[in-house]
């Protein structure tokens, strides 16, 4: 049977998803609690790779198992041995060959920062403090520079797995929530550091440190040593990751028992 979860996690205490020699990292902490449960070795394939320290509201998996337990079972066991930082939230069945990653039609990101004169513990792995006011329509502006296809090899470190840096982002804005910026971008896909970057960037226009057709002129593929700072990864969370497969779209995101 093939199966789709929802995994949520605090990624203070973790090396990234990606499972890796000597780390602690999420991919391995819900194989190890799957592998409990199910009693049968699980693989894993998980819709966007986080970095160390970035969090998730809406981590998407899939994996097959052959078992007798509901997917509501699964989840309930599943995130009852695993540690107090990750749960899998949701588990439910999923079509013959459905693809966590593959499958994915976008992927939606919230950068946020906390935006106040004195910091606040706790949010101290959730949000970065930044105490100077940044000009807050120009970090409109520049967001709404990067909805549309552009070549972001600007934004990526230039030793780089990735061959293709063109993405298509539909979704890029701005927003205030009390002390809170926070940065909402949607694409199709991301390129390795790439949200970061663009916040990093941001600042820069918003401190008027660089103006908006400098950032704009970033957009057509220029070298990252031209870019801004990478922002810190405790403000970044992987929000929501959609699907065209409408029965794991509709059972992964709707809330409730």
């Amino acid at each position: 049977m093939r199966f789709a979860g929802l995994v949520e996690y605090d990624g203070t205490g973790f090396s990234g998803w990606a499972r890796q020699p000597g780390e602690r990292t999420v991919e391995e902490e819900l194989s190890r609690a799957l592998r409990t449960v199910l009693r049968q070795p699980v693989r894993l394939t998980a819709a966007g790779r986080t970095d160390a320290g970035v969090h998730a509201s809406g981590q998407v998996v899939s994996f097959e198992a052959k078992t007798g337990l509901s997917p509501e079972a699964i989840a309930y066991k599943a995130s009852a041995v695993l540690p107090e930082d990750v749960a899998l939230r949701r588990c439910v069945r999923a079509p013959v060959g459905f693809d966590a990653r593959r499958d994915a039609v976008s992927r939606s990101y919230e950068y946020r920062i906390l935006n106040a004169p004195v910091r606040s513990p706790l949010l101290r792995h959730r949000a970065v403090h930044v105490g100077w006011r940044p000009d807050f329509g120009l970090l409109r502006e520049a967001a709404a520079l990067v909805l549309g296809a552009h070549d972001f090899r600007a934004f990526t470190p230039a030793k780089s797995h990735h061959v293709h840096f063109e993405r298509l982002v539909s979704e890029s804005r701005w927003e205030r929530r009390g002390d809170l910026l926070v940065y909402r971008i949607t694409a199709d896909a991301f390129l390795y550091n790439m949200v970061r970057a663009l916040v990093g960037t941001m600042l820069e226009v918003a401190r008027g440190r660089r103006d908006l057709a400098s950032f704009e002129k970033l957009l057509k593929g220029a070298h990252r040593a031209e870019g801004g700072p990478t922002a810190p990864a405790r403000g970044l969370t992987l929000v929501r990751v959609r699907y065209a497969v409408e029965e794991v779209e509709e059972m992964l995101w709707t809330p409730g028992f």
